[in-house]
């Protein structure tokens, strides 16, 4: 996940802090629910990448399932912490470094997260069955994958802080609604007007594993709780932690539940008109059918990713996870191994989801069910190593958190030395 900068942001600001010639520089202290959270994130979505390559053909239909149910510990929550960065970063700073500063920081960091997408996340698109085949390359180098959507999210959410939260609740509002008419009026009307075959393009793209409609509702969205949780976090108090724990857990519960509502019709995954607008379904579909115990038929619509009803169920359960998780570890301080070992891989979740594609591709349908635990344990803890033994001896360079480092310090000698 994401993102070096959401780590050196959660943090609490202290009473005591000195001024360097204007530059005010503050103690702080970390929230660790965030990085928590940033690690459940990533072993879902290396665990979901590394199952359906290396589950055996009788076994893969579990893929299908778990990633059916659990699609929500994924993108959005990813795109949701991503968001909550730039807030972090805006609000932590803007009175420590001039706003040009600021604005180039978050500009270069999301060329980076949008070159690092494209180049490197989309070139495996030929092995995901939902992508669209229609585009020739280099047309189908384009695609709104987790990192392009993150970069994405970045620009974004630093012009949208400069608007009213109600004003982003509106806009939201708006966008999630009126996202899949649209997207149904650009898609049949794209072999009739050129103009409508390029916002397609864009829009959906051919790897629509987060489209840019609906889901650039949720940045407005999730910058309106980041400064909630920014706010909570700067006051440091117990009131505050107990409002902040108290909101996120009533606007969780009733956005899942309105998800679930809105989204509780079942929807036939051959539908001719509603595939191309939810390509996932065929990625759905082809798995949960690899069994001959039963023929699933039909999916809840609150299910499919990108539907109305998934994003409010989404955006829900990525709340009540980050209120579950500020709850035991930030408010309770509970902490053991676990808790210990999810922060980590929190730490180190960019570099993670690059690298564990490295050797995906050994064990190409070899594992069944009783032996994959094993195996994925063992996995992950190499990852760990690696990137232990890589950040401790070589300094982490040339890893994606070291960049987004090296590119955070950009203008700070300059202010400095002013």
């Amino acid at each position: 996940m994401i993102m070096n900068e959401i780590e050196s942001a959660s943090k609490l600001k202290c009473e005591q802090s000195r001024s360097f010639e204007g530059v005010t520089l503050e103690t702080t202290r970390r929230i660790r629910s965030i990085d928590f959270v940033k690690g459940l994130a990533i072993l879902f979505i290396v665990l979901a990448h590394i199952s359906v390559i290396w589950f055996s053909p009788e076994w893969v239909f579990l893929f299908g399932t778990v990633y059916l149910f659990l699609d929500i510990l994924g993108p959005s929550l990813f795109i949701f912490l991503s968001a909550l960065s730039v807030i972090f970063s805006i609000r932590r700073k803007q009175y420590r470094l001039p706003e040009n500063v600021i604005r180039n920081r978050i500009l270069t960091r999301a060329i980076l997260f949008l070159l690092v997408g494209i180049f490197l996340g989309n070139s495996l698109n030929g092995f995901n069955p939902s992508i669209n085949r229609e585009y020739p390359f280099p047309l189908s180098l384009w695609g709104w994958d987790i990192l392009v959507f993150i970069g994405f999210s970045q620009l974004v959410s630093y012009y949208i802080v400069k608007l009213s939260k109600f004003n982003r609740l509106i806009i939201a509002l708006i966008i999630i609604l009126a996202s899949e008419p649209l997207r149904a009026f650009l898609f049949f009307g794209r072999n009739l007007n050129p103009f409508f075959w390029i916002l397609n393009y864009i829009i959906t793209s051919p790897a629509p594993h987060v489209m840019l409609l609906p889901w650039i509702g949720t940045i407005f969205l999730s910058s309106i709780f980041g400064e909630y949780l920014y706010d909570a976090m700067i006051d440091g108090s117990k009131g505050a932690y107990r409002d902040l724990l108290r909101n996120f857990t009533c606007y969780g519960f009733i956005l899942l539940l309105f998800g679930m509502i809105s989204g509780f019709m079942l929807i036939n995954p051959l539908d001719t008109e509603f595939i191309p607008l939810f390509p996932q379904v065929n990625h759905y579909y082809y798995y949960l059918n690899q069994q001959d115990f039963i023929e699933i038929t039909a999916l809840p619509l609150f299910l499919i990713r990108s539907t109305f009803s998934f994003m409010w169920y989404s955006l829900g359960a990525a709340l009540l996870i980050i209120a579950i998780s500020f709850y035991f570890l930030d408010i309770k301080k509970k902490d053991n191994i676990f808790i210990d070992m999810l922060i980590y891989y929190g730490n180190i979740s960019l570099s993670l989801y690059i690298i564990h594609f490295a050797w995906a591709f050994l064990y190409r349908g070899q594992f069944p069910i009783y032996f994959f635990p094993f195996v994925m344990v063992g996995y992950l803890a190499f990852l760990a190593f690696l990137l232990y033994f890589w950040n401790k001896y070589a300094g982490g360079i040339g890893t994606p958190e070291w960049l987004v480092i090296q590119m955070g310090k950009l203008g700070q000698k300059k202010i400095i030395d002013k």
